[in-house]
């Protein structure tokens, strides 16, 4: 590494305002230290959960297997009501209804009996994965990657 890879920038009173990662550095690590930086930002900014426009634009959203969510439903059995929140633990995007946003914050990908339901984040094209079980949900964001190559 050279020295001038990683450099501290400071204001007039010596107080450390920022750090400069060279790109050469930068193509190195991205893919490592990219899902820890969104978390420490999302930690740091606070969930989205007012009615702020989303940032992705509302024209060419795909279709939604919205015949899937409604099958779901249809066969609810578990032990709770149905929840309708989805949160993005990647970038803080969060709602208390998905199907009622305007402008939408996520986008419904999936949803089947076994009670998995999948969405797409609209914000940071995060995955959000809600798996309900009997008597409890669990929640998994997987980052977007851009595996386009340079």
């Amino acid at each position: 590494m050279i020295k001038k890879d990683i450099q501290g920038f400071y204001d007039e009173t010596g107080n450390l305002i920022g750090v400069f990662v060279s790109a050469r550095l930068w193509q190195e690590i991205a893919a490592d230290i990219d899902t820890v930086l969104e978390k420490s930002l999302a930690k740091l900014n606070g969930p989205i959960c007012s009615e702020e426009e989303s940032i992705q634009t509302q024209d060419a959203l795909p279709s939604e297997p919205l015949d899937d969510w409604e099958t779901f439903l249809k066969f609810w059995d578990f032990h709770y009501p149905v929840e309708k929140k989805v949160v993005c633990e990647i970038c803080g995007q969060c709602t208390e209804d998905w199907t009622v946003d305007s402008p939408r914050k996520f986008l419904l990908k999936a949803a089947n009996l076994g009670g998995l339901v999948s969405f797409l984040c609209l914000n940071c094209q995060a995955r959000i994965i809600k798996r309900h079980f009997k008597d409890h949900i669990t929640y998994e964001a997987t980052p977007f990657v851009n595996r386009k190559k340079k």
